[in-house]
């Protein structure tokens, strides 16, 4: 499943490649009324070539590159469209205030532009065809719960994916598996070469001698926790044992990711903190204005290893929103709704990774009263501890709701998978990745 991800992204990326450069092409072509020559086109192509290194960061940042890209094919002309509003204005800035290639292309890149749209959006929606040219192989997924159903509707309603499931088995009442007919008939009746299966469950095991001999007929067993994680991008704790954390959770020193990472945490706090230094006159006059309150408000935050560390924000709220146990009013002020939105009341936390007591990219860091409910309620839940919490992570790009002001269990519970996603796969590429996703999302003003 991870070979077709990745497949995807690639020819997409080439695919946008190839369509960049024929969009140029044909504005020439349209513009001088005739072929355009090699040399106008090199001259042309230098310096477009730079903007489509910028184009791509655009388009990655908007999400053109992510593994759902070909199911959501209705918001695409927005996605793309509003991608070009924003490739237009580094087009116009680039060649307007960087003359150094002897080029101002008004009319060329006017009719680039929408060209370009055009082409990218036409590939975009009817380039699926490069995905889903072999044929869908049969597979038959074994397992149990929510997460089989949730696996098995995505898979076999998407044709994007390599393989659908004709059949299912549900272990979590074995006396009612005949393992003759249910499985073996089924698997050679239907030609199934691969079979998806949950290893973890205990009423699996004494499956599997029975499976045995299908490797033989040349059936290949995938772990379904490796697919649902490959689409869903989380792991959901119904998924996971103690035997799996000891497995895939490792706290060993990863020295490299580690030391970039801290040299990108300090080197963008200190720049962004330095930048921030902007608003907080302007802040200081809106709070004053408003309620006339405090303008910070501190708070205990639980950390690496559950200690405790003191974070600084804006203040946004009526008071200081210490304990998810208390039943006081705190209602979000005026000018807090919009420092929430726009993610400025958090801008003081900069200095808190400058600091060092949190990163840039992590699990958020939940206040003392809310992990002592946590830990109780959700297993687990003391894993996220094991590394930095961060001003923006996995969780806060993937997840719609968010828990606010008071403790959310079930909320907390989703939130904790895709916190183990993370911790499990963390390296310096997802971090540039959340860190771009985030960019998307403070831009479109959706939060986190």
């Amino acid at each position: 499943m991870s070979n077709l991800i990745k497949k995807e992204a690639i020819v997409l990326f080439f695919g946008d490649i190839f369509f960049f450069v024929f969009s140029l092409w044909l504005s020439l072509y349209i513009r001088f009324a005739e072929l355009p020559t090699l040399d106008r086109f090199e001259i042309h192509l230098i310096p477009f070539s730079i903007l489509f290194v910028i184009w791509f960061l655009v388009y990655f940042i908007a999400g053109l590159y992510e593994k759902h890209t070909l199911i959501l094919k209705s918001k695409l002309p927005s996605i793309i469209f509003n991608t070009q509003v924003v490739n237009s204005i580094f087009a116009i800035v680039f060649f307007y205030t960087i003359p150094i290639f002897g080029i101002t292309p008004k009319t060329i890149l006017f009719i680039y532009l929408f060209i370009s749209f055009i082409c990218i959006l036409l590939w975009r929606l009817y380039g699926n065809v490069f995905f889903s040219k072999e044929e869908r192989q049969p597979a038959l997924l074994i397992g149990s719960g929510d997460e089989m159903k949730e696996l098995l509707f995505e898979v076999n309603n998407n044709n994007r994916y390599n393989l659908s499931f004709v059949s299912s088995i549900d272990v979590s009442d074995s006396s009612s598996i005949n393992i003759q007919e249910d499985i073996i008939t089924t698997v050679y009746s239907n030609d199934i070469k691969i079979i998806a299966i949950d290893f973890s469950h205990e009423n699996v095991a004494p499956l599997l001698p029975h499976l045995y001999n299908l490797i033989f007929s040349k059936v290949r067993f995938i772990d379904s926790h490796r697919i649902y994680e490959d689409i869903f991008d989380r792991i959901p704790l119904s998924l996971v044992t103690y035997s799996w954390f000891l497995e895939n959770v490792s706290v060993s020193p990863k020295f490299t990711y580690d030391f970039l990472k801290r040299i990108m945490d300090f080197v963008l706090s200190f720049v962004l903190g330095a930048i921030s230094l902007v608003f907080y006159p302007f802040v200081y006059m809106a709070i004053k204005l408003d309620d006339g309150g405090d303008i910070f408000i501190s708070q205990e935050r639980v950390g690496k290893d559950g200690k405790n560390i003191r974070l600084y924000k804006f203040r946004s709220m009526s008071r200081n929103e210490i304990d998810l146990k208390s039943k006081k009013e705190n209602k979000i002020t005026n000018v807090g709704d919009f420092l929430r939105k726009t993610r400025i009341d958090e801008l003081p936390q900069l200095w808190s990774v400058l600091k060092g007591d949190i990163s840039l990219i992590g699990p958020r860091p939940e206040l003392p009263s809310g992990v002592v409910i946590y830990e109780k309620e959700i297993p687990y839940y003391n894993i996220r501890h094991l590394i930095k919490p961060g001003l923006s992570g996995w969780a806060q790009i993937h997840q719609e709701n968010h828990p606010h002001h008071q403790a959310e269990i079930n909320l907390t519970r989703e939130k904790l998978t895709y916190d183990i996603f993370y911790i499990k796969n963390r390296s310096l590429w997802l971090d540039i990745k959340i860190v771009l996703r985030t960019i998307k999302a403070l831009l479109s003003r959706t939060g986190l």
